[in-house]
């Protein structure tokens, strides 16, 4: 993320969001990048980063870590946008996820079709209740 990202909200839960990580429509115009030195998928609207999923990888294995976003873009599918995005982004490299972050982990739970991007060898998420 930038370096003015200190403005994010990390969302711990759906009730974050009031879009909520089954929104159906993710946000028009969204732009998903990488950057892999600093760990994060960055989401972009109009040339400016909104939201960020952190990540740490292990071989094929990506923890999703945690989410935030923007507080004035909360609620219009950011989230909902960047996290499916990286989970296709994932499926189509053929890598897996553990969702530790607890809005990824409630998204997936709204998206029964990503289920299958979870590590079989932990094909439940972990969150920090369990």
């Amino acid at each position: 993320m930038a370096d003015g990202d200190e403005g994010m909200v990390t969302l711990t839960g759906p009730e974050q969001d009031e879009a909520g990580p089954a929104s159906p429509a993710p946000a028009a115009g969204l732009v998903i990048t990488e950057n892999s030195e600093r760990g994060v998928y960055e989401a972009a609207l109009d040339g400016e980063t909104v939201a960020g999923l952190v990540y740490s990888r292990a071989g094929g294995r990506v923890s999703l870590l945690a989410t935030s976003v923007l507080p004035e873009h909360r609620g219009r599918g950011v989230a909902v946008g960047l996290l499916g995005a990286v989970l296709d982004r994932l499926r189509a490299r053929g890598e897996t996820a553990i969702a530790t972050c607890p809005f990824a982990a409630a998204f997936i739970d709204a998206h029964p079709e990503y289920r299958d991007v979870l590590d079989p060898a932990t094909p439940r998420h972990r969150t920090a209740g369990g």
